[in-house]
C-alpha cells in the first residue's frame, strides 16, 4: 500500500509540474510579444528555469533521491525570485526581510540536499 501511495504521489507531483509550466508559459507569454522586465520579468524567468530542470529530470525511482533532485531547482528558484525583489529596489521591510530569510534558509537546505545525495544516490 505504501508503494501504491508513493507511486501515486510521484505522479500527482509531476501532473502539477506540468499544469504549472504550461500556466507559466501562458502567463508569461500572454504579455504581448515584449518579455516582461524588472523583477517581474525575474520571478517568470526563475519559475520557467525551474519548470525546465524539473521537467528534464530523469526520476530514479528512489523517493528520496527523487525528492532532494527535484527539491534543488526548486528552491534554487525561491533564491532567485528573492534575489530579484531585492534588486528591484522597493525596500518594503517586511519583504526585504523575508526575501533575505528564504536566501538564507533555501541556501542551506540546497547545502544539505546535495551533501544528503552524495552519500545516498548511489
Amino acid at each position: 500500500m505504501s508503494r501504491i501511495l508513493t507511486s501515486l504521489g510521484a505522479i500527482v507531483f509531476a501532473c502539477g509540474l506540468a499544469v504549472f509550466g504550461a500556466q507559466a508559459q501562458t502567463v508569461h507569454g500572454s504579455h504581448g510579444s515584449a518579455p516582461m522586465e524588472g523583477a517581474s520579468g525575474a520571478y517568470m524567468d526563475a519559475m520557467a528555469r525551474m519548470n525546465d530542470d524539473m521537467m528534464a529530470m530523469q526520476m530514479t525511482g528512489k523517493p528520496g533521491v527523487d525528492f532532494a533532485l527535484m527539491m534543488i531547482p526548486h528552491h534554487q528558484s525561491a533564491i532567485d525570485m528573492a534575489k530579484a525583489y531585492l534588486e528591484s529596489g522597493e525596500g518594503d521591510a517586511e519583504l526585504v526581510k523575508l526575501s533575505e530569510e528564504i536566501i538564507a534558509a533555501q541556501e542551506g537546505e540546497i547545502a544539505f540536499l546535495k551533501s544528503w545525495l552524495e552519500k545516498n544516490a548511489q
